[in-house]
């Protein structure tokens, strides 16, 4: 069993601007699927499209630090590969262990494109 001691801390975290930053088009992130967006500063974020409904998180498990788009995603939970941590990917919610949440960031389509609010 591993130890849920250790807690990551996150360097690529974007800081909170309330800006607006296209990532691409709708159609590029089928349903289903995860993907690693790189910010204009590096900054990283996990994009998931979810039935249609996109949701941001960041990008690293708080447990060790795996990047989260890369994870088994099954309807709304995101699967750590590393050690099995959940997350809701709507909320940012720890489903494993409630006190390590990551942030959850607001995701706006609009003509076709994807926009996060960082």
């Amino acid at each position: 069993m591993q130890s849920f001691d250790h807690k990551f801390s996150n360097p690529k975290r974007p800081h909170r601007t309330g800006q607006q930053i296209i990532v691409g088009r709708v159609e590029e992130l089928p349903p289903g699927r995860g993907a690693t967006i790189t910010l204009p500063d590096n900054k990283e974020l996990a994009l998931y499209n979810v039935g249609g409904q996109f949701h941001a998180i960041e990008n690293f498990c708080p447990h060790r630090g795996a990047p989260l788009a890369e994870g088994t995603l099954c309807g709304h939970t995101i699967e750590c590969d590393w050690h099995g941590w959940r997350f809701d990917v709507r909320t940012g919610a720890c489903l494993t262990n409630p006190t390590h949440a990551v942030e959850a960031y607001e995701v706006v389509i609009e003509d076709g494109w994807i926009k996060i609010v960082i």
